[in-house]
């Protein structure tokens, strides 16, 4: 074995002992009956270093390399590809890979100053520019004399390679990207469940988003299963108290089954529905499609199954006439009629009617009198108003004799027994609560 080829073993052995297969990684391809080897090596954001070694590195030849990357310009790259040919010159004759490596992972951001926050803008030959300033330009290449405008004049070094269309917006990928890269941090630490307070490998919890509060995935799983069971979609909130943070669908498709998520999701959508003024639901109880619905109308239209309603009473639509009540209906709607603001005094008049609501009211004030004043005779149900006179009564509807005290009816024969039999609970209190002067007591033991 040579000296060369002792030196790229030396250097590729520690290479792989220092980064782990998704970084640093090999690709054999045959071309030409020769057998080459291809290696890659990925950086953070992702930027890919892809070289060859020649038999004569690091004697004589630099390693071939291509520098490929979605989210720095071609201009960018080709000005890392300069910087990589210059620390090649300066350490020529020596492995240069790790140098290599250590400088994108490193210095890249600064040799081309890109700060933090980055700002991005759509770019003409690239996926997206970062804004840089004058001092990161001029690393690039050299600048156009106009004021106020820098344009890097490189001529594009064809080992800089874009791997997406230029037209494709990067960002969203590069968002995804970096969340990847956070999860497998969080994958990698310890973190003690605020429930079972056991210690657990990041990998086996959950972090919800907003609050960064950690629990295991085994005692969330059961959480949300009972509250996916029980219907309480909205309150898949962190168990932190007080803590209003919510998990994400995807944080709950991955700790429920298949089955419970679709019930989940369903859930989810229907009271996002509800919560929309604009959404009502098809009042057929074999269809209950949600039904948008036009603003400033009252008809709303099914999809589904094509029946036209109201969606203020959920009848078949009646034009502008007004909405028919119901008795029950009726009866409470002088309580909300009462108690609306002017508005929706205004509002009700217009969906029922002023006769309507002007006989809702008189009817509601009748039957709390006739509550407060009558009492319905046992045998027809009318109601019976004692004026004076003893508790004998007798129904003006069906001639029902009938006790005022406990409504229990009398016998036509003999009424009065009722009030003379010590088993009664009405003994003695024929005249229970009348008000006797002395004329009627005198004329009472006259007809005795």
């Amino acid at each position: 074995m040579s000296e060369d080829q002792e030196a790229q073993e030396d250097e590729l052995l520690a290479l792989a002992s220092i980064y782990d297969e998704e970084e640093f990684h090999r690709a054999k391809s045959a071309q030409g009956g020769n057998k080459q080897t291809e290696y890659d090596i990925s950086f953070l954001p992702p930027l890919v270093l892809n070289f060859e070694l020649p038999a004569d590195y690091p004697s004589s030849s630099s390693p071939v390399y291509t520098l490929s990357s979605k989210w720095l310009s071609r201009d960018q790259m080709t000005s890392l590809c300069k910087r990589l040919d210059g620390l090649w010159e300066e350490n020529q004759g020596c492995v240069v890979l790790f140098t290599w490596i250590q400088f994108l992972k490193e210095e890249a951001f600064a040799f081309l100053d890109v700060k933090s926050p980055l700002e991005v803008v759509k770019g003409g030959n690239a996926p997206v520019e970062w804004k840089r300033s004058e001092a990161g330009v001029k690393r690039a290449g050299s600048l156009t004399g106009e004021k106020d405008k820098l344009e890097p004049l490189l001529e594009l070094d064809p080992r800089a390679v874009l791997v997406v269309d230029p037209r494709t917006d990067i960002l969203p990928q590069l968002l995804d990207f970096d969340e990847a890269q956070r999860q497998k941090v969080f994958d990698a630490k310890a973190f003690c469940c605020g429930i079972c307070f056991m210690e657990k490998l990041g990998s086996g919890c959950l972090c919800f988003k907003e609050c960064q509060h950690v629990y295991c995935k085994t005692c969330m799983t059961e959480y949300f299963q009972i509250q996916i069971r029980d219907g309480n979609v909205q309150c898949l909130n962190c168990p932190e108290p007080k803590c209003t943070s919510l998990a994400t669908p995807s944080q709950v498709k991955l700790l429920v089954g298949e089955e419970l998520f679709a019930r989940y999701d369903r859930l989810l959508l229907q009271s996002s529905l509800d919560l929309m003024a604009d959404v009502v639901y098809c009042p057929r109880q074999s269809c209950c499609q949600a039904v948008m619905v036009e603003p400033d109308t009252t008809m709303g239209i099914c999809p589904a199954c094509q029946y036209a309603f109201c969606t203020l009473c959920k009848r078949g639509y009646h034009g502008l006439s007004h909405c028919k009540v119901t008795a029950d209906e009726l009866r409470g709607l002088r309580d909300e009629y009462i108690s609306a603001s002017a508005e929706g005094k205004k509002f009700m008049e217009q969906r029922f009617g002023k006769r309507v609501i002007q006989r809702a009211v008189e009817e509601s004030f009748s039957r709390d009198w006739l509550n407060e004043n009558c009492k319905g005779c046992p045998r027809c149900g009318t109601n019976i108003q004692k004026v004076d006179g003893c508790n004998k009564m007798t129904c003006t509807s069906c001639k029902q004799y009938f006790c005022w005290l406990c409504l229990g009816q009398l016998t036509r024969v003999n009424p009065y027994s009722h009030f003379n039999n010590p088993s009664s609970p009405c003994f003695n209190q024929l005249f229970q609560g009348v008000d006797i002067d002395e004329d009627d007591a005198f004329w009472s033991d006259e007809e005795d």
